[in-house]
């Protein structure tokens, strides 16, 4: 019964700051060919630091190849009057296998390089993501890979705690996941301290609603980090979902994110694209810094 209730489980999104939505805007869209799925504004901080600490105005950007339910896709967080964020070594890049967004990319005048015949290219942030010219069946987005410190004790972690299954493993990685048509996790040792700088990022897992008090004294009685207990996240208009936040042994965010409000909350919106531009274009944090000579604080 254990095992049925884990494979239900699946990986839904990695949260990246941006700080220019304009540049970040024609990226997703226009370079690596993605949708704008849901955007939504805040005029507060999130309970759950989805936005980080601040507690100021923000908006939530999901992009992807198509909707939640059966995708991995991006959440590109923003925080009014921040313009940049300090990379750590935690996040390693994404892989998209797809032979149209591999055209698409290459044909762009964006700076790419090639690596064993995949081309990598950057967000304007400077988070990586990894293309190959190969097509599959159901999401491109096949791997988001993160750094570890020591692999066994990160393997121990995400197998042994939050029931992911071995799909791969070698000395120094191993690609770990819920179910074969899922984005896998890839978890590379770099033999060094994981920095997370401070665009620290996010990857959100939903599971059973009834599974996260479950979880959250599982995380307990193992002595793990809790970042935000069981709290319900509300968003305007919106489902309310329920989130428990831990980390891992090198500290890389994890929400579980109860999944039944997820679907709700998580639906495509229509009008996504419109409502992303009319909040670029009323935005005009950047023309006043500019006026005054001066740059947005970095993170």
């Amino acid at each position: 019964m254990l095992m049925k209730q884990l494979c239900s489980r699946r990986a839904l999104h990695f949260v990246f700051k941006v700080g220019n939505r304009t540049e970040n805007a024609r990226f997703y869209r226009d370079v690596l060919g993605m949708q704008i799925l849901r955007h939504e504004e805040f005029e507060e901080g999130c309970k759950a630091a989805c936005n980080g600490p601040y507690d100021g105005k923000w908006s939530k950007t999901m992009v992807g190849y198509g909707p939640e339910d059966n995708h991995f896709v991006a959440e590109l967080t923003y925080n009014y009057g921040i313009g940049s964020s300090k990379l750590g070594n935690d996040f390693l890049g994404i892989t998209v296998s797809s032979k149209s967004v591999f055209e698409r990319a290459k044909g762009t005048s964006d700076k790419i390089t090639e690596e064993n015949g995949a081309c990598v290219l950057s967000s304007p942030d400077g988070y990586v993501f990894k293309v190959l010219e190969k097509s599959l069946q159901g999401d491109p987005v096949q791997i988001v890979t993160l750094a570890s410190s020591n692999l066994l004790k990160s393997i121990d972690f995400w197998v042994r705690l939050c029931g992911m299954k071995i799909f791969d493993q070698h000395d120094k990685s191993a690609i770990l996941g819920y179910a074969n048509d899922q984005c896998k996790l890839e978890l590379v040792d770099i033999e060094k301290p994981v920095d997370h700088g401070t665009a620290f990022g996010r990857i959100a897992i939903s599971c059973p609603s009834v599974e996260l008090p479950a979880l959250e004294n599982l995380m307990k009685s193992e002595h793990q980090t809790i970042l935000t207990p069981l709290v319900s996240l509300d968003t305007p208009r919106k489902a309310t979902v329920q989130v428990v936040i831990i980390a891992d042994p090198d500290g890389h965010e994890i929400c579980y994110v109860g999944d039944e409000a997820f679907r709700e909350l998580s639906k495509a919106d229509k009008n996504a694209n419109t409502l992303l531009d009319e909040a670029i274009t009323a935005d005009k944090s950047d023309d006043w810094f500019a006026k005054k000579g001066k740059t947005k604080v970095a993170a």
